[in-house]
């Protein structure tokens, strides 16, 4: 299967824009907190905290992502007859699971 991620495009509407990029600063925003957590010799017990709640975040959002993409992507697609998702789906997961 090729993987043509690139040649696809997800139409998302102003709201669900809204809702993923406040998501991605605040992700960004812990980041940026960690950084200046290690610039001034943080303990390393409250760093990894943060980390743990950036990943936490992180999964979050791509599980989010990823329940749009199945109830409009895939409906789509499969609704239209294109099996090829269910491939693409199939290496999404292993992806996800390793």
């Amino acid at each position: 299967m090729d993987n043509n991620c690139c040649n696809k495009k997800t139409k998302r509407n102003l709201d669900e824009k809204k809702l993923i990029t406040n998501r991605l600063n605040r992700i960004s925003g812990q980041i940026n907190g960690i950084n200046r957590m290690i610039e001034n010799d943080a303990y390393c017990n409250d760093v990894l905290i943060q980390l743990s709640a950036v990943e936490n975040a992180v999964k979050s959002l791509s599980t989010h992502i990823l329940e749009n993409h199945l109830y409009t992507c895939v409906a789509r697609d499969l609704e239209n007859g294109n099996l090829d998702t269910i491939d693409e789906l199939i290496s999404l997961f292993k992806r996800f699971n390793k």
